[in-house]
């Protein structure tokens, strides 16, 4: 028989999708065929399935974490906000439709038949499934027809363990005060609490954890350190953004501008794991840097509305004076779109339909389609003959003269496009940075050296890294009774 739990947090980004990521290769490190599951997701950050159809990156994740085939089953509710009122809903992998939030809150209980089935779909022939909530359980506000936390659950029987972030501050009242909000029947569903992101000599929190169990009844199953490992893996969404380094120093300034709809944005970390490039995320308000010898425009989940956010930023002329002085650029997928002469939105796809001048850097223009492209891709560069493995998630076409000199070739299909001059190009394909051959004849061609990395093995390293750290901060005997 599987068995089951699932990790919720007292709020967002409490660490829960790192934790579960680590569990994953710690049971699968110990033989057991482990699976995650997250009922309902929301992120811009998506991964191709290897059943086909859209997930959440951060099941891609733990999948990979598990050892398992990723499968759209595993992240059966993804929601991509496009607006701070709305969201695209996708339901195991493929889209579902759009509606903003009040909405949505009416559409979720006929969404729980898609969730459950799933559940079952992940369980089959596994031993173990490691489940995470979103968001928290102590919004009892979103408690009615609920799919992502207690909702699920109960629904399902899965036992919870709660996460608190002690980082934060005030880890007490919120697990005391979450206990305290939940009714008796969801609190029953809770069999203990697990202290993340703790800082410093643990012994300290002796007292802690005896006024929460005081307060709760609820046993601790342990304190986690500030797991380290964890910065090497791909972050969830863009919440993680606010926190990254801008920039460590490095012969190649990178520049991302960072739009309010970035998508995919993990395409970036293999760059920012190169000790040779200081990548630096540059915020509203502030200029591109004048010393960046590329800049990259990412994914967008809205590709007019970021668009002209961009020129609000005055961006667009910072972007021109980059490209007179010599620097270069590459677009992903929205960015690539964006640096077109116009991007067209006939049917409104995206919002009111309309049609916007591009940057005007690439002699391409763009027509929204309703037909989305999802699709994990094997592909190669075509300035430096090397091979690629990405996605594509995309609605749109793009057509061209500049599209004569495509950036990559898609299992024979040529994709994207090149300026005369070379300096400017872009693609659809996500995850080409990934490649460590591009990424050294990139800086090769900046006259630098590079290669150190091996990106793909220091992530599986890095997940190695954080089940270790779990294996030795969580209590043996709960690790035993979960992990059978």
């Amino acid at each position: 028989m599987t068995r089951a739990i699932m990790l919720q947090g007292t709020g967002s980004d409490v660490g829960k999708t790192i934790l579960v990521a680590g569990l994953c290769r710690l049971a699968s490190n110990r033989g057991l065929k482990v699976a995650p599951f997250k009922p309902q997701n929301m992120s811009n950050n998506a991964a191709v399935a290897d059943d086909g159809g859209e997930i959440g990156r951060a099941q891609w994740l733990q999948a990979l974490a598990a050892r398992t085939p990723s499968s759209v089953h595993m992240n059966p509710v993804l929601l991509k906000p496009q607006s701070e009122t709305g969201s695209q809903i996708i339901v195991q992998g493929k889209v579902f439709g759009q509606a903003k939030g009040r909405d949505y809150q009416r559409l979720k209980p006929q969404l729980m038949a898609a969730v459950l089935d799933s559940f079952e779909q992940v369980k089959a022939g596994r031993d173990l499934v490691i489940v995470e909530g979103a968001g928290s359980p102590a919004e009892i506000n979103l408690r009615a027809g609920d799919i992502a936390n207690m909702g699920f659950a109960t629904r399902a029987g899965v036992p919870v363990i709660m996460v608190g972030d002690i980082d934060r501050g005030g880890v007490i009242a919120s697990l005391v005060g979450t206990h305290t909000i939940l009714t008796e029947e969801d609190r029953g569903q809770i069999a203990g609490y697990i202290i993340n992101k703790f800082r410093g000599d643990v012994t300290l929190f002796a007292d802690g954890v005896e006024a929460i169990g005081n307060f709760t009844g609820w046993p601790c199953f342990g304190i986690v350190p500030w797991l380290k490992a964890a910065g090497r893996l791909p972050a969830e969404d863009s919440v993680a953004l606010e926190r990254l380094v801008r920039g460590k120093g490095g012969a190649l300034k990178v520049a991302v501008p960072v739009l309010s709809r970035i998508a995919n944005f993990d395409d970036l970390d293999p760059l920012g794991a190169e000790a040779e490039i200081d990548l630096v995320y540059v915020r509203p308000g502030e200029a591109l840097p004048a010393d960046a010898g590329l800049v990259i425009l990412p994914g967008s989940k809205s590709t007019i509305a970021d668009l002209e956010e961009f020129r609000s930023h005055g961006w667009d002329r910072d972007l021109a004076t980059h490209v007179r002085r010599g620097g270069r650029v590459i677009g992903i997928c929205g960015g690539y779109q964006m640096l077109g002469r116009t991007v067209a939105d006939p049917l409104g796809l995206e919002g009111a339909p309309r049609q916007v001048n591009g940057l005007g850097l690439l002699d391409v223009d763009t027509q929204m389609a309703p037909e989305k492209t999802v699709r994990n891709s094997a592909a190669r560069s075509v300035a430096y003959d090397v091979a690629l493995s990405g996605y594509e998630i995309h609605l749109g076409v793009t057509a061209g003269p500049d599209c004569d000199r495509p950036m990559v070739d898609i299992e024979g299909r040529p994709d994207g496009a090149s300026s005369a001059d070379g300096r400017v190009s872009g693609t659809y394909l996500h995850g080409l940075f990934a490649s460590d051959d591009y990424r050294r004849h990139l800086l090769e061609s900046f006259g630098i050296n590079g290669g150190g990395v091996n990106y793909r093995q220091s992530v599986d390293a890095a997940l190695d890294e954080v089940a270790g750290e779990l294996e030795s901060q969580l209590s043996p005997e709960w690790l035993e009774s979960f992990l059978g």
